[in-house]
């Protein structure tokens, strides 16, 4: 990779973090006090993104791929089902609480997003089946309904962060909910 790439990627790649922080902050910021975030000139700003809307699409794709990629690098089939259960689950929430603006969006016009969402998707259901299929998960568990409770634990925990816990924390706490719900044992 060329140096001048390089330090474009590096560019971008600050002033992406820059605008995560100010718009969880400020949704309304304007794309001047995402530039001073980054410590790089509005102009920088405007000739890498068109637009603000432009810049949160990137923003958002960025965040998807790290949301991918925190999947895939803890998904196993060799480890238990609930080890791995548990590090996609932490590492899942990391992302999610680091880049919760991006991954908050309810829509992306990106087909790219859509497509990295349905592979996690899909990822997320292989993980339910080994779950289910090793008595971690009753046998008759509507894994549709398991993934969407997931979903929804997941975001409640990374948008409302319990007690100042990290990730690893919350996602046990997390996964002994799927698993074991509030009633008694």
């Amino acid at each position: 990779m060329s140096k001048m790439r390089s330090d474009t990627e590096r560019t971008v790649g600050t002033i992406l973090q820059a605008a995560e922080r100010v718009l969880s902050r400020n949704p309304a910021a304007s794309m001047e006090q995402i530039a001073e975030a980054a410590g790089v000139a509005r102009t920088t700003v405007h000739r890498r993104f068109a637009s603000r809307d432009t810049l949160v699409d990137a923003m958002t794709a960025w965040a998807t791929r790290r949301f991918a990629e925190a999947v895939e690098s803890s998904y196993t089939t060799t480890a238990p089902p609930l080890v791995t259960l548990h590090q996609v689950t932490a590492n899942v929430l990391r992302i999610k609480i680091d880049w919760g603006y991006a991954m908050n969006r309810t829509t992306s016009a990106d087909p790219e997003v859509a497509r990295v969402h349905a592979e996690v998707r899909d990822r997320c259901d292989e993980m339910f089946r080994r779950a289910r299929d090793s008595g971690l998960l009753r046998a008759s568990a509507d894994l549709t309904w398991v993934r969407r409770v997931y979903y929804a634990l997941i975001h409640e925990a990374a948008t409302a962060p319990d007690e100042g816990l990290d990730a690893d924390a919350l996602a046990t706490r997390l996964v002994d909910t799927l698993l074991h719900g509030f009633g008694e044992r």
